[in-house]
């Protein structure tokens, strides 16, 4: 959004998509990109929530346009970047593919920058885990989210399984935890331990697995929730960075912001957007 607002060039090493279940603020107008924000109602156990158009959408679009107009000249072609002092050495698995001098720098992060920043990791030093399961067993439901009041397992996702060919019932879901250095090492926090809270959340809910008859009683039964890890991703939140020089800064600005700035710059490209 900041280069698209400023019409910069945008360089990276790795595609940092937007998380899949990140979703704009419903009443956000951006009608100038030939987006639609329509509300999503998404069920949770104690009622219904709204949210907006998913931000991978218009991650997509803005680096669509950004492309066309010659602003991401790398593309997804880059594996590493290196400062020198002087300029910005980029390399593909293989070799160099481009050097760069600039006048001004934002850096907003990257996974594989290297000698751009003075960063030391800290114990304190926070991460987001997000934690893909698989329901063996009990994945039918009507739930989409539920959230915690622990950092461990604070968000629970669940999304059509795509391990299933066509438009099935059956849920998966995505855990999402905030650890610190430390917790990520801690079997205690660690992708088996994630499989139990999340089944744990549900049943505190009063979600239960597939009807399995009823006892002598007459009281009804259901079979246990069965669960598989299938990949555990991890993204660092924060560190202690400091830029080198002057001319890097590192860029600290708010996405509500860049939200509001978006329309008035699409006037830059609007030869373009006439035709999309």
């Amino acid at each position: 959004m900041f280069a698209f607002n400023n019409e910069l060039p945008i360089f990276f090493s790795t595609e940092e998509r937007p998380f899949k279940f990140d979703y704009i603020e419903p009443g956000v107008d951006l009608s100038p990109l030939h987006l639609e924000n329509t509300d999503k109602t998404l069920r949770t156990v104690d009622g219904e929530i709204k949210v907006g158009l998913p931000k991978e959408l218009l991650w997509e679009r803005l680096m669509f346009i950004l492309s066309y107009f010659g602003k991401a000249p790398l593309a997804n072609l880059c594996s590493s970047m290196r400062y020198t002092g002087d300029t910005l050495i980029f390399s593909d698995d293989y070799s160099k593919i481009a050097e760069i001098s600039f006048n001004h720098c934002y850096y907003f992060g990257d996974k594989n920058c290297y000698k751009l920043l003075n960063e030391k990791p800290v114990d304190t030093d926070s991460y987001i885990c997000y934690d893909w399961i698989a329901f063996n067993r009990g994945g039918k439901h009507e739930i989409d989210f539920i959230e915690t009041n622990d950092n461990f397992v604070k968000h629970i996702w669940f999304f059509p399984s795509d391990r299933i060919d066509g438009n099935s019932a059956v849920k998966d879901a995505c855990a999402v935890s905030y650890l610190n250095r430390k917790q990520l090492t801690n079997f205690d926090y660690s992708e088996t331990m994630v499989r139990f809270k999340t089944i744990h959340e549900m049943e505190s809910r009063g979600m239960k697995g597939k009807f399995n008859g009823c006892d002598l009683k007459g009281n009804p039964k259901y079979y246990k929730f069965r669960t598989t890890s299938i990949t555990r991703g991890v993204e660092k939140k924060n560190g202690a960075p400091e830029s080198r020089e002057n001319c890097i800064e590192i860029a600290n600005y708010s996405e509500e912001n860049l939200l509001k700035d978006l329309s008035p710059s699409c006037m830059a490209y609007n030869r373009f957007l006439r035709i999309v």
